[in-house]
C-alpha cells in the first residue's frame, strides 16, 4: 500500500510540473523573427533598382544593398533619392512594435557647401511621428562621420488572432551643394552618402528594430 501510494503521488507531482512547465511556455513571450527573408523595392534616382533585400533576425530588419550618396562639384547642385518599401508579414500569436531605425553616414563640406539629409519614415503608407530629428544639415567645414538612430512612435501590430501583412516606407533624399564657384576651390565635391552599418549580412544601410510583446 505504501508503494502504491507513493507511486500515485509521484505522478500526481509529475502531471504538475508538466502543466506548470506547459503555463510557462505559453506566458513566455517571443523573442525574435525566425530568419528569413522580405521583399524590398527600390525607387528613385539615387538607389539601383533590383539589388535591395530585407532581411529578419531575431529583432532586426536589416536592409541590404550598395553605396547611396551624392556629390556636387562646383557650380552644381545634386539631389539623389532612394525610397523603399519593405513588405513585413507579422504571423500569428505575437504583438510586434518597431521601436527604431538605425542608419549611418559621411558628409564632406568644402568653403560655401552645404549638404542635407532628409529622411521621411511611413507605415502603410502614413509618415510615422519620431522621437529625434531623422533629418540633418551639414554646413561649409564638416568633414566627418554622422549617425541617426531614431525612435519611432507606432503603435503595436497586433496579430495574436490572424497574420499581419504590413509595409514599411523610409524615403531619404541627400542633397550636396557648391555653388559658389568663386570661393569653392575647383576639384573640391561637396558630397554627403550613407554608409554600411552592418557587412555580416552583406552592405546593411537601414536596420529597423523591433519589440515582442505576449499576447
Amino acid at each position: 500500500m505504501k508503494i502504491l501510494t507513493g507511486l500515485i503521488s509521484s505522478l500526481t507531482l509529475l502531471s504538475l510540473n508538466v502543466v506548470g512547465l506547459s503555463q510557462v511556455q505559453a506566458q513566455t513571450p517571443p523573442t525574435g523573427f525566425t530568419f528569413q527573408k522580405v521583399p524590398v523595392t527600390l525607387f528613385g534616382n539615387g538607389c539601383p533598382k533590383g539589388t535591395a533585400e530585407g532581411i529578419l533576425v531575431g529583432d532586426t530588419l536589416s536592409v541590404t544593398f550598395s553605396e547611396f550618396e551624392a556629390k556636387a562639384e562646383p557650380p552644381k547642385v545634386v539631389s539623389k533619392a532612394c525610397n523603399l518599401r519593405i513588405g513585413l508579414n507579422v504571423p500569428s500569436g505575437i504583438n510586434v512594435q518597431p521601436i527604431n531605425v538605425k542608419y549611418l553616414g559621411f558628409a564632406d563640406v568644402p568653403a560655401k557647401g552645404s549638404a542635407n539629409l532628409n529622411v521621411r519614415i511611413l507605415f502603410q503608407g502614413q509618415i510615422v511621428p519620431t522621437t529625434s530629428n531623422p533629418n540633418a544639415t551639414f554646413n561649409a567645414g564638416f568633414s566627418d562621420v554622422w549617425n541617426k538612430d531614431v525612435g519611432i512612435v507606432l503603435g503595436t501590430i497586433n496579430a495574436c488572432r490572424r497574420p499581419v501583412n504590413s509595409i514599411f516606407g523610409i524615403n531619404t533624399n541627400l542633397t550636396a551643394r557648391a555653388t559658389d564657384v568663386s570661393l569653392t576651390p575647383k576639384g573640391l565635391e561637396t558630397q554627403i552618402r550613407v554608409d554600411t552599418i552592418d557587412t555580416t549580412l552583406g552592405p546593411v544601410l537601414f536596420q529597423i528594430k523591433f519589440k515582442f510583446t505576449p499576447c
